[in-house]
């Protein structure tokens, strides 16, 4: 059995070189998997320094205790058994966000799996067909779980000669805490969070903590791994005077390009691989959040005597594709439209809950404002639709509503065919994607993973609200 790695990074790690940033080509191997037996991961209780470095503690979930959780490595084609070992006081799971996995660990509570239980375990095995950037999270009470900070990464390395120095990994979350420095847990199930953009914080954390600060040497290349593990909110960040290039998006590689403006627009549970050029001479170089009134997340400090390597860097930075079945067939697609509706200020004045049609303030009244094709959806439901192994998903997906909404799709990648039936520049596959409001964005995937599959919002509390479903490939 090949080796397998997992890291829990401690506070000396955090802060090696004045960082609060994992620098991964600086990891020890980690904790090493028995071979008789799988890698255990246990949910528990655990306490995070959320709004600043050396103020007071909050009281958080992780996976270990810590936030983030362990980073797991594995191998590209490997199969990983983890152990989930639940010791919160809710049911909870692990569902492996954008991997590919046969459908029974997909994770997700009540369709591929039940919820584990307090103080029981379940046993999943990862097959990592992709190399990239991937994470996981609970998907059982989602929208409450994430937000007390029970997520991690997963990396799936790639075989080959490698186009950089070494790696970074950003891990950005949006907290919402209140005056005592907690977690607020008396907003959570608020339905005005809920109708509007979801669960939005007021602290901003980079791997748990609330800013880096990575030293580089000038003329270094890095690739940074970013993930953004927020409920609902969508980051923008800045990277001053780094010209970062794109190599990957939701862990699948993209013909290298430049971030406009030098910005990354990154929705909740996407991942973004960039290739950062340190320039030769020393300088800062701050890594702002955009979205709203800039702030600085962190910074970058070139210093020291430039990089010298014994031989170059490959000139190409693209990396291989992952085994991807990208063949396509429109002549006889499935066309599904994906309709989605509802929250404050959208125009649903009724829809089907659980068979019996309501109107808008009846399904406020049970937290659901949220519906596709006018239906307030559930994964106990009837299907959104079945198909057989192979054929060709087209989806247009119409957000007719005031607000963005993060589509994930399980168990498959998909291609972005046009917004607002425009093609894109370039042709990108994603697990999911950023719509907003009035936007029409066409989608298509080949249904080549048996199993039935959820296909939801990824701001959290608009799925918690309704804006869910399934399909099933026969």
């Amino acid at each position: 059995m090949p080796n397998r790695r997992v890291y829990s990074p401690t506070r000396r790690d955090l802060l090696k070189g004045g960082a609060a940033l994992w620098t991964l080509s600086c990891l020890p191997n980690g904790v090493m998997a028995a071979d008789d037996g799988p890698l255990t991961i246990e949910a528990r209780e655990g306490t995070a320094e959320l709004w600043e470095e050396g103020g007071p503690k909050a009281d958080i979930w992780g996976y270990e205790g810590r936030v983030p959780g362990p980073v797991i490595w594995v191998r590209q084609g490997e199969t990983l058994p983890v152990r989930f070992v639940n010791r919160l006081k809710q049911p909870s799971t692990i569902h492996w966000h954008g991997i590919r996995l046969d459908n029974a660990y997909d994770g997700v509570a009540g369709l591929t799996q039940e919820a584990v239980e307090p103080g029981q375990s379940f046993d999943y095995r990862i097959k990592a067909p992709d190399a990239g950037t991937f994470w996981y999270h609970p998907h059982n009470r989602s929208w409450e779980q994430l937000a007390r900070g029970l997520y991690g990464v997963l990396i799936v390395e790639e075989a080959g000669a490698k186009a950089y120095d070494r790696e970074l990994l950003f891990v950005f979350d949006d907290w919402r805490l209140n005056e005592e420095r907690q977690i607020d847990e008396a907003s959570f199930g608020n339905l005005h969070d809920w109708s509007h953009a979801g669960r939005l914080g007021n602290v901003l954390t980079t791997n748990g903590l609330p800013y880096f600060k990575e030293r580089a040497r000038p003329g270094e290349r890095l690739r940074v791994r970013v993930v953004n593990t927020a409920n609902a909110r969508v980051l923008s960040f800045r990277f001053s005077r780094l010209k970062p290039q794109v190599i990957a998006l939701d862990g699948q590689p993209v013909a290298p390009y430049e971030l406009e403006a030098d910005t990354l627009v990154i929705a909740p549970s996407q991942r973004a691989d960039l290739i950062v050029d340190v320039p030769s001479n020393p300088g800062v170089f701050k890594v702002e959040e955009v979205s709203g009134a800039p702030f600085s997340a962190g910074e970058i400090v070139a210093e020291g005597a430039a990089i010298t390597r014994d031989k170059p860097l490959p000139g190409d930075i693209s990396l291989s594709p992952n085994p991807l079945n990208r063949s396509l067939s429109f002549d006889d697609a499935l066309a599904v439209d994906l309709l989605m509706q509802g929250g404050a200020m959208g125009g649903l004045r009724e829809a089907s809950l659980n068979g019996e049609t309501k109107d808008l303030r009846s399904l406020a009244q049970e937290g659901k404002v949220w519906a596709f094709n006018g239906i307030v959806g559930s994964h106990h439901d009837q299907a959104l639709f079945s198909v057989a192994r192979g054929r060709t998903i087209r989806m247009p997906i119409i957000n007719d509503t005031s607000f963005p909404h993060a589509m994930h799709i399980h168990g498959h990648h998909f291609k972005v065919l046009s917004r607002n039936g425009v093609k894109p520049a370039r042709e990108i596959w994603h697990d999911t994607v950023l719509t907003e409001p009035g936007e029409k964005v066409e989608v298509a995937f080949v249904a080549d993973n048996p199993g039935k599959w959820m296909i939801h919002c990824h701001m959290l509390e608009h799925q918690a609200a309704g804006m869910t479903a399934r399909f099933e490939v026969a």
